[in-house]
Formats: C-alpha cells, structure tokens, sequence
C-alpha cells in the first residue's frame, strides 16, 4: 500500500483560506461527507477533538495529522488540506499549520488497524523534507498525490 495509492483527489482541498483549526477541520469534513466518507459532520469533528485532547496532531514542519477513530465513517480516508497561511495549532516545533492531512477510519477493529497502517504510512513520507515541501507548495489536488509520489 502506498500513500499515493490512498489519497483521493476530491477530498484534497489546495488554496485553502481557514483561520482556526476549527475552520480547517470543518472544511475537510465537509468535503469527506460530500464525498461519502462519513455520514455527519459534528460526530465526526467531536470524535477528531477527543483524540486531539489526548495529545498534539501538529507534528512539526508545518504538517498536522489529526485523527481518531469514529462510527461517523463509512470508508476510510484522508482528506488533505493545503492552507493559504499559517494557523494556530498545537505542534511539537511550536509552529502553526498549512498542511492538514485528516485521517477517517472506523472505530470498528478493522478501523483500529487501518488506523495504525494509516498513520505509520504518512509518518514515514512526512519525515522527508522534500515530500512536505512539495506538498505545502501544491496547487491543485494533482501535486499533493505527486508530492507523496
């Protein structure tokens, strides 16, 4: 499984104008509803919130990863937004967030384990310097798949 092999350009939003964490998970939710990924919004988003209360998503280099498990999902995905400037959030460096890679997998054990796969997946592209510059300078849903390339 390969991450290029996962992301679906329509839950990729590039030229994002979010200015709260809040904004940004809300776009990237509505776009997994529209999408079929998940069936309701505010569950979803409350799900999200309480794993983000467990520890910080903002892993540094400007790049968030929130996720958590919820029964909100029909199909596992993972919605990526590039936003236009920084936003506040939580990270190890302390820095905002212009790239926001929403992960939606099921609280079911499958769900559990494609989590995990999930996360390890995107751990590994993310720790390149090069992949998330590419990424942070996409401009259409296109150059996000071709920066995990």
């Amino acid at each position: 499984m390969e991450v290029k092999d996962i992301v679906d350009v329509d839950i990729v939003k590039t030229n994002m104008n979010a200015k709260t964490k809040a904004d940004a998970l809300n776009d990237l939710a509505n776009q997994l509803l529209k999408n079929g990924y998940i069936t309701e919004v505010d569950g979803f988003i409350k799900d999200i919130y309480e794993r983000e209360a467990e520890g910080q998503t903002g892993i540094g280099n400007y790049i968030a990863i929130p996720h958590g498990k919820s029964a909100y999902v029909k199909k596992v995905g993972v919605a990526i937004g590039i936003n236009q400037a920084e936003i506040p959030w939580e990270s190890l460096d302390g820095k905002g967030v212009k790239g926001i890679i929403l992960f939606a997998v099921g609280n079911d054990n499958e769900g559990a384990t494609k989590h995990l796969k999930l996360l390890s997946l995107f751990a590994r592209k993310l720790g390149n310097d090069e992949v998330v510059g590419n990424l942070l300078q996409a401009k259409k849903p296109e150059d996000v798949v071709e920066a995990f390339a």
